[in-house]
Order: C-alpha cells, then structure tokens, then sequence
C-alpha cells in the first residue's frame, strides 16, 4: 500500500497526496493529540524526499510508523482493491 501511495504521489508535480497528508495529520493532532500522530506532523514538515524514504523504510521504525499514518484517502477505493486482489493472488 505504502508503494503504490508513494508511486502516485512521486507521479503528481504538486504533491497533493502530501498536502493531504499534512491536513489530515493536523486534524487528528488537534482532534485527539497522540504521540503517534505528533511524531508524523514532525515527520511531514520534512522534504518529500525524507518521508519518501520512512514510507518505504522496511525496518521497524518503518512498520511502526505505517500503522498510524496519515495518507488514508490517497489512493481510491479502485486502486486498494486492485492491491488486496494481487497480494491474495501472491499468495
């Protein structure tokens, strides 16, 4: 899932998915400010480039960080349908 939002965001010069990010990340830090989600506001004033790089990050900081991030809403019910369908068929 990381890939693919990480795919769509590099493809669009004005990084729309990162400022939704950024939004959505505000949102949750003023609605219920969880470490968590204090950690990915810092985590997005960083270049591109940076949380690029902590998406994809295959360590545990990287797992860890993914179960709480904000880029829900990136990818379109179509596209995370068509990643369930071939990690199921992967498998």
């Amino acid at each position: 899932m990381a890939r693919a939002i990480v795919d769509k965001i590099d493809r669009d010069p004005t990084r729309a998915g990162l400022a939704r990010a950024k939004a959505t990340c505000r949102r949750w830090v003023e609605q219920r400010p969880l470490p968590a989600f204090r950690e990915w506001l810092h985590i997005l004033e960083r270049p591109w480039e940076d949380v690029r790089g902590l998406l994809l990050d295959e360590s545990e900081l990287g797992r860890r960080l993914r179960q709480s991030d904000p880029f829900c809403g990136i990818l379109t019910p179509q596209e995370r349908w068509e990643i369930y369908r071939a990690a199921r068929e992967t498998r």
